[in-house]
Formats: C-alpha cells, structure tokens, sequence
C-alpha cells in the first residue's frame, strides 16, 4: 500500500506541474485548474488509504461542507471582490498550515528536532500568512484605512516581535514537552503577520497578495515535513516557488525590489511636491463617437473602475461595433490594473474577449505612438505619465502604459479624484486627452447607442 501511495503522490506531482503549465495562458487556465484539482483529490485519497485510515465520515463531512462554501463563495462573489476573496484564501491556507503544525506536536510531542523545526516554521509562516492576508482583505474591502499606517518606534516594536519568535522557537526546540512556548510563537506569528502588512499602502496590494500567496505555499511545504507527507512538500513549494516568481513579475511593474516587498518597504518613499497644472477637456459620448468613428486603431486601457462599473461585457460590445467598423482594437493590460496579479484578464475573459487581443503592457507601448484613440477605463496609476516625466513623483520610475503618445485619448473617471495610489494624474491635463466623466458602464453603453 505505501508503494502504491507513493506512485500515486507521482501521479498527482505530474499533474500540479502540468495544471500549473496551463495556467500560464488564459486560453488553458481553466483546464489547467480542473487538472489541478484532479491532482489533489488523488493526492488525499491516496494519502486517506495509505494512513488505513478507513473511517471517512469526518473527512467527508469536511469535504462536503467546505466544498458547499468554496463553490457557493465562487459563484456568488462579486468581480469586484475578486481579490478580497483570493487574499480571504490565503489567510485560509495559512491558518490550515498552522494547525496542521500544532496537531503535528500535539499527537507526536516525542519528535526529533528536525521535525520541531519544520513545525516551527509550518506555525509561523501560517500564522504571518493568516493575518496578513486579513488585514489584505480589510485594505482591498476599505474596511480599514487603504493607506499605510506609520508610527514611531514602528521598526522597533517589529525587531522585538522577530526577536521574540526566535527566542520562543528556540526555547521549544530545547524543551518541546508541555508546548508552552509553542503558544508563544502562535501568538507572535500572528502579531507580526499584521505589523508586515499594515505599513503597506493599498496601491501596492497586488505585489503583497502574490507575496501572501507563496507563504501559504511554504507554510503548506513546512507543514508536509512536519507530517512526513511527500506530496504535500511538492504541493506547497510549487506554490511557493510560483508565488515568489510572481511577486518579482509585480515587484518589477511596481519599479520595487524583492528585499523592499520582504521588509515592508512600502509607504515610506518619495512625496511628490509639484503640482499639475493645466485645463481638463470635457468630452460627451456625441463627440466621442466622431473621433472613434474616424479611428483606424483603438486600444482600451481597462482598470479597476471598470470592474466597479462591471462595464466588461458593454466595453466587448464597444470593441466590435469598432471592428465592423473598420478599427484594429487592441487591449492593453497592465500586469498591476486592478487590485490582484491577472485582475484586467479575468474580467475580459469572462467577457469572452479574444485573447489575441489582449496585450501586455511591453507589448502595446512600442505601438502607442500609432494608435489613433486609446480609452482608459477607469484606470490611473497604470497610465500615469509622471511616472516618466516626474521625478518628485512617488512613483517615478514604475513602468506604465503609455497611453500618452496616442494621437488623441479618452479618459472615462467618474470624477477628477485621484486614483488608489492617491497621486495626481498629469494625463488629464494633456492637449490631447478628453475625459468623458460618468459612470464606465453608462459612459461605453453612450458610446454603443450612438454606432447603433
């Protein structure tokens, strides 16, 4: 039987890998996700038979449950939650690492110290992992301040946490029996999960949701050594491996290093001291239609306002009635639009968008200067000029789209309020962009009626 699980776990690590290749294409991601879960259902039925454990009733009960509220969370949930649910999943998985470490002590406190250390590590990477990712999903909800929060002494009170959970760890590993001061490293790996993230401003959640993403993953891989369970290690470092390459793919579109993301950088750097200048040109939907009428090549800038305008499925309509009339139209998707890694794809995916026309950002900047209309849809940072032109500015030097260059551009805000980040937008102000205030949805539905 234990053979047989082992060629089993084989068979499920074949198909984490494999589901994992898939996801790296929106044509695949869904099918690769099907495999995935394939892989892991294998994995813990192999793992039920090859521990004997015969009386599934609990486990199934479990299954059940979890499997009514993970499915009915996924068909209910909002778009615009999206990544409140994701960063709610990761504080999940971590909380699930920790308690598998706990569990691992308490039905086997004679281990040796290779064993105490994996759960060490399971219990604390859990337990950043779980409230990290709570205050994550109260900065995305806005159910706590988005901004970072700063005080004095901060970096101190973080330096006697760390060196309170490593006097705790070290303490246990010299005498586990009892586990008290295993409750001690619970407590403080859950206190320093929220003094990591709280520093951390809310433009920069899709760089710390990544980042949570790879610690549950070896919180998970911490917890598979501390079990002796093979696949579970395969399962959490393919996790953790792909969280971290991730956040670097972030980190770069955010113009921040890794040790900055690791350190809780955030939040602390430059202060832009200029001011824009320059006259805002109102445009409607009447006169917005003639221009894009006349368009050759258009290409749509979506952002997070247009998941709040859930205008997806209206802006493919839009896109078209622009083809049958003529127009190339392209999507340019910045790898940060939105509130988590792969937001913007998400969206026009389910507004069956064509996914040739969706473009990354180093991909539709070299063409930018050739594009007669671009339309930003709710976005701002992503497409912030200042990031080049400014260096006063805190995000001087992040990559953007450089909707710019574009002969003429339609910016769609409801308002001349700045963005997430809570920087001022140059582009509104440039001689040749037009901003079309109003609702996304309305806005693009406008503009439909008037090509009907």
């Amino acid at each position: 039987m234990d053979i047989l699980t082992q060629y089993a776990y084989i068979l499920s690590a074949g198909l984490f890998i494999y589901g994992l290749k898939q996801l790296s294409s929106p044509a695949t991601a869904r099918r690769g996700n099907a495999i995935s879960s394939l892989g892991m259902l294998i994995a813990i039925v192999a793992t039920l038979l090859g521990q004997g454990i015969v009386d599934f009733q609990w486990i199934a009960i479990g299954i059940v449950i979890g499997g009514i509220i993970g499915g009915t969370a996924a068909r209910m949930v909002q778009m615009t939650k999206m990544p409140e649910m994701v960063a709610l999943f990761n504080g999940f998985g971590g909380m699930a690492s920790l308690l598998v470490g706990w569990a691992a002590f308490a039905f086997r406190p004679d281990v040796g110290t290779f064993t105490l250390v994996t759960i060490i590590l399971s219990i604390l990477i859990g337990g950043v992992t779980f409230t990290g990712s709570m205050i994550a999903y109260g900065k995305l909800s806005e159910r706590i301040s988005s901004a970072a929060l700063l005080f004095n002494g901060q970096q101190v009170v973080n330096s006697l946490v760390v060196l309170g959970i490593v006097a705790s760890s070290v303490m246990f590993c010299l005498e586990p029996s009892g586990g008290g001061w295993l409750f001690w490293v619970i407590g403080l790996s859950l206190l320093f999960g929220v003094m990591v993230v709280i520093p951390i401003g809310g433009a920069d959640m899709p760089v710390v949701i990544s980042l949570l993403n790879s610690y549950s993953g070896l919180a998970a891989c911490a917890a598979g050594f501390a079990v002796d369970n093979n696949i579970l290690i395969v399962a959490g470092a393919l996790v953790g491996a792909s969280g971290i390459i991730l956040t670097q793919v972030m980190c770069k579109a955010m113009n921040r290093s890794l040790s900055n993301v690791l350190f809780s950088g955030f939040g602390s750097g430059k202060v832009e001291t200029s001011k824009v200048e320059g006259e805002i040109k109102p445009i409607i939907a009447a006169d917005a239609f003639y221009i894009l009428e006349a368009a050759s090549t258009v290409a749509i800038v979506p952002g997070y306002g247009m998941a709040v305008a859930q205008a997806q499925h209206v802006v493919k309509e839009l896109a078209e009635l622009l083809e049958k009339n003529g127009a190339e139209v392209s999507f340019g998707i910045h790898p940060v639009a939105g509130r988590m890694p792969g937001h913007m794809n998400v969206l026009l995916a389910e507004a069956d968008v064509p996914y040739d026309q969706l473009l990354e950002m180093d991909e539709i900047n070299p063409r930018m200067e050739n594009v007669d209309v671009a339309i930003v849809i709710g976005a701002n940072d992503v497409v912030n000029p200042a990031a080049r032109e400014n260096e006063s500015s805190p995000i001087y030097g992040m990559p953007v789209i450089n909707v710019d260059q574009a002969r003429t551009v339609f910016v769609l805000k409801r308002s001349m309020a700045s963005g997430f980040a809570g920087i001022e937008n140059p582009l509104f102000y440039k001689e040749n962009t037009r901003m079309l205030f109003g609702d996304a949805k309305e806005s693009i539905a406008g503009l439909v009626r008037e090509f009907s």
